[in-house]
């Protein structure tokens, strides 16, 4: 009896032991965090997440999945609950997305903010709040698979048309071209090879010749220069000229008050003699012309006229009388 006692005292001792090591186990590892329940609403897969799934927010860990299940008030919507650390800064522009960790398959919540609206968003266990689950890349990647497998085949007939036998002809030629320009440039190159030997001795005169004009610049500006100097020479001889001409006219309107005052009436007078002579010797002319005997006897008197002795009327004119 004793050994029976003996054997259930150490059993019942090695029960309390396990129980006492079990419950120390779920005491340290329990979780005494508070944390906020959400619900994150989807309409897409969500493949891969699993009760205890972590949650993230920018990557850092703030949480858990609950539960996964569907909305029984709306066909085909999914609740997804999550429970997340107190003090995480969820607000009304919090978003969640999924993603994956490698080649595992298995996801995790992924938490962001787009800061269009800051203000925090409240939730409780009465009063889960909701949040919209964006469609993650893997969604976006099947939902657009059709249009980009339509694309990819469209691409691959155009690669078909443009490696038929006339296309590629076409490119060899191409090619070929691209290989007789490229032979060209090569020639060019080497024809212009003694020209760019000479570009150094060209630059240098042309530097001498920069040089130059540089110091003819400065020695025509310099106000000491040569050029300003006869500049300013002609400009006291043009000075000297314009004094001599206002001399001259001067003269001129003096010489020609003169002439108004003095001479032209003199010669107006003698004008008017030349003229009185001129015609005494017309008529003398005429004189000697009508009867060139008056030149040695003298101009013959007049006839007498009516009553004067001598006078004899015309045949005709006495006849009529």
């Amino acid at each position: 009896m004793e050994n029976k006692s003996h054997a259930f005292m150490a059993g019942l001792f090695t029960l309390v032991l396990l129980a006492t090591v079990a419950a120390s186990v779920y005491w340290f590892n329990r979780d005494n965090r508070v944390r906020v329940p959400y619900d994150l609403v989807s309409r897409t897969n969500v493949t891969g997440l699993n009760p205890e799934s972590a949650v993230r927010y920018r990557g850092l860990g703030v949480g858990k999945v609950e539960s996964i299940k569907f909305d029984p008030r709306t066909p085909g919507q999914i609740l997804i609950r999550i429970l997340v650390n107190e003090g995480t800064p969820m607000t009304k522009s919090t978003f969640a997305t999924l993603s994956y960790q490698g080649v595992t398959g298995l996801a995790f919540v992924q938490l962001d903010d787009d800061g269009h609206d800051r203000t925090l968003l409240s939730s409780s266990e009465t009063h889960v709040a909701q949040l919209r689950l964006r469609p993650s890349f893997v969604d976006e990647l099947q939902r657009r698979g059709n249009n980009l497998v339509h694309q990819l085949e469209e691409a691959t007939s155009s690669v078909n048309k443009l490696l038929d036998p006339e296309n590629r002809q076409a490119i060899v030629d191409s090619i070929n071209s691209v290989k007789t320009a490229a032979q060209s440039v090569n020639r060019v190159a080497t024809q212009l090879e003694p020209v760019t030997k000479q570009l150094p001795e060209t630059v240098r005169e042309l530097n001498g010749t920069l040089a130059g004009a540089h110091r003819l610049t400065n020695q025509l500006t310099d106000p000491q220069g040569p050029l300003v100097r006869n500049l300013d020479s002609v400009g006291r001889a043009a000075d000297q000229a314009a004094s001599s001409m206002a001399a001259f006219q001067g003269t001129m309107q003096t010489f020609e008050g003169s002439l108004q005052q003095e001479a032209l009436p003199r010669l107006n007078r003698l004008s008017d003699d030349l003229r009185f002579t001129s015609q005494a010797v017309g008529q003398a002319a005429e004189t000697i012309n009508r009867n060139p005997r008056a030149l040695l006897f003298g101009t013959s008197p007049p006839p007498p006229g009516p009553g004067e002795a001598g006078f004899a009327w015309p045949n005709g004119a006495g006849a009529g009388q």
